[in-house]
């Protein structure tokens, strides 16, 4: 387990699926990642199926609660290029439906897996995809972690009714 103050980040376990699933199944969360559908356990299991087989590329955690052991959110470096040493960023708490708190949590989870890309796995660039309107992850990275936007893909997204541009930003290891 990767530790800090209040929480550690682990390996996916099968038991952490039904509060995946749970959390991604919320309405607030589901608009902001890029499978929009509605998920059963049997999609999450297929899932951790395939991730048991692209772990050399997909490095995904379960954020637990250091003091109770409980998951509370799930991050990841997924697929990893080790030939430009980049991989797409994944994150969101799960627990109380936060998605992004300012509690400490959210930061400290971040900073323990991008340490983790920079320092253990020699990432030279961390990057993700947002939705125009996710504007609480977007400042929250750009804020605190100094992401800057690489990109904008046009018109890449469609959530009530309406299309709307992604965001590609980015964090180098200098």
């Amino acid at each position: 387990m990767i530790k800090g103050n209040l929480v550690g980040l682990r390996a996916v376990e099968k038991d952490d699926l039904i509060y995946l699933r749970d959390w991604r199944n919320l309405q607030s969360f589901r608009k902001n990642f890029r499978e929009v559908r509605e998920l059963s356990l049997k999609d999450q299991e297929d899932w951790y199926d395939a991730l048991q087989k692209t772990k050399h590329i997909n490095y995904m955690f379960t954020i637990v609660d250091l003091e109770t052991n409980i998951p509370i959110g799930a991050a990841g470096l997924l697929y990893i290029n080790w030939v430009i040493r980049s991989a797409d960023f994944s994150f969101y708490i799960g627990d109380n439906s936060k998605y992004i708190g300012n509690d400490g949590i959210t930061e400290e989870a971040s900073q323990l897996l991008i340490n983790y890309g920079f320092k253990n796995l020699n990432l030279h660039k961390i990057w993700m995809e947002l939705y125009e309107f996710d504007k609480k992850k977007i400042d929250f990275f750009v804020k605190k972690f100094s992401f800057q936007q690489d990109g904008l893909l046009r018109d890449n997204c469609f959530e009530d009714g309406k299309y709307w541009n992604s965001l590609i930003i980015s964090l180098i290891n200098d």
